[in-house]
């Protein structure tokens, strides 16, 4: 959002704590800011706190590349008081300054061109948008083109949530009258007529409907998941691949945006996300049923699930997870992928023992062993050595000591051992007794195992 906010301005300014200072986010608008060769106003707030230090934060500031105006460098800062609107004014006349320096200018009798910057699904009202125009004025009743969405405006609000009917250059307003929602970042442009207006929408549309075609038959092309499945078909152990899919309903469209890059973050070699359904608005019936078709989960966030959706979810084992806090969201979703991943097998090792003797039992053989360390336990898992090298894995079937059949034998003593598909014992083999548990991974664990096997397999990743 931070990114998009940078493209789509002409001056940045920057709101840096006095008594906080540089903080990561301060870092990570300065970055936006310079990626998008957008000049920057430090506005250093709250200098009327106790402890705020402002020297301090320019000192931070200067040594990330901006080096403020007083100390000769080309960055102006203001010291303010948002509180008391103490150099509020100031602040005005330098971002005023600068637009003059640059010669920033706009023609307002053109036909209005712009940004959208957030949209979302109003119960009452419909779709909303929220619009900043940057070239040309936008009137009550213009006919908009915005990416995929179209319509005539019904209604336009200011900052402050009042009608009006005209914003000019660099004014933000939210507006009624689109036939579905826009996407954030999506530009618009006021054209003459509804028909040409329908047209490009529905070119744009076309053309986006073929993007997401491509995009599709993209996920059959080779990557990291589809080589690690075609390793698991050939039994590499502690490989499994799954598909988590995902219908996600929020406030505001940008909030999508927030999560899906949130989301980026989580390793998904193993786990794959299929976002079936992303768009403003509270969870519907038709959500459930998209759900139901395609085994999905439906995440909310900052939105509603009314009663009668809940109750209809439920009848059709649907999950409807709702959220306010974006970290949660991420957490759960986290968890749910966690959760399709095969239980990771763990040796708990018990102990080991020394074959002394071979002697006949029945129809085979059993060894004679001395219990070296820890203990040997009744039907756990051995694995017998011989000169360092492995020959047989399996379960022990018989333990006994003194010919009475026992539980376990501890270090220190003796006992004969046997197993039903083994007895080419030797004297001076070593019988290592162990467990078997099962745990759950991580993401990152269950990664690693992808990208060892397919380093064992010759792949270069």
């Amino acid at each position: 959002m931070r990114a998009r906010g940078a493209k789509v301005t002409d001056i940045c300014i920057i709101v840096v704590s006095a008594d906080d200072g540089v903080q990561p986010q301060t870092n990570e608008a300065i970055a936006h800011a310079k990626a998008a060769r957008v000049p920057v106003v430090i506005a250093i707030n709250k200098v009327d706190k106790e402890g705020a230090n402002p020297e301090r934060v320019m000192q931070e500031l200067s040594q990330i590349g901006l080096m403020p105006e007083m100390w000769g460098g080309d960055t102006p800062m203001v010291q303010i008081s948002a509180l008391k609107g103490e150099n509020v004014d100031e602040l005005l006349e330098t971002v005023m300054l600068v637009a003059e320096l640059l010669e920033l200018k706009a023609n307002p009798h053109r036909n209005a061109k712009g940004t959208v910057i957030e949209a979302c699904l109003d119960k009452a009202k419909g779709p909303l948008a929220t619009l900043v125009v940057q070239n040309g004025t936008l009137n009550k009743g213009d006919i908009l083109v915005c990416g995929e969405a179209f319509g005539k405006i019904r209604a336009m609000y200011d900052d402050r949530g009042s009608l009006v009917d005209q914003a000019a250059p660099s004014n933000a307003v939210q507006i009624i009258g689109l036939n579905n929602v826009p996407l954030a970042g999506d530009e618009f442009e006021s054209v003459d007529d509804l028909d040409v207006a329908r047209e490009r929408a529905n070119a744009r549309a076309d053309a986006m409907r073929i993007e997401r075609i491509n995009a599709k038959a993209g996920e059959g092309k080779v990557t990291l998941s589809s080589i690690a499945a075609s390793i698991s078909s050939g039994n590499q152990v502690g490989i499994d691949t799954h598909g988590l899919n995902i219908i996600l309903k929020v406030d505001f469209q940008g909030s999508i945006e927030a999560i899906r890059q949130a989301i980026q973050a989580l390793p998904q070699e193993n786990v794959s996300l299929r976002f079936l359904l992303q768009a403003p608005g509270d969870v519907s019936l038709s959500d459930v049923d998209l759900a139901v078709a395609s085994e999905g989960i439906v995440f909310g966030f900052n939105v509603k699930a009314p009663g009668s959706v809940k109750k209809y979810a439920k009848q059709k084992s649907v999950e409807i997870r709702l959220y306010k806090v974006i970290y949660d969201l991420i957490d759960d979703l986290r968890n749910a992928m966690e959760g399709l991943l095969d239980l990771a097998e763990e040796e708990v090792p018990l102990g080991s023992a020394k074959v002394r003797a071979v002697f006949s039992s029945g129809s085979g053989k059993a060894a004679g062993c001395m219990v070296t360390t820890g203990k040997v336990v009744e039907g756990c898992n051995v694995r017998v050595l011989r000169k360092g090298k492995e020959v047989y894995v399996g379960t022990l079937d018989s333990l006994r000591r003194v010919k009475e059949t026992v539980k376990e034998v501890g270090a220190g003593l003796e006992c004969g051992i046997g197993v039903d598909d083994f007895d080419d014992w030797e004297e001076g083999d070593v019988l290592e007794a162990f467990n078997t548990v099962k745990k759950a991974r991580t993401l990152e664990e269950a990664s690693a195992t992808v990208t060892a096997a397919l380093k064992g397999a010759g792949v270069q990743v």
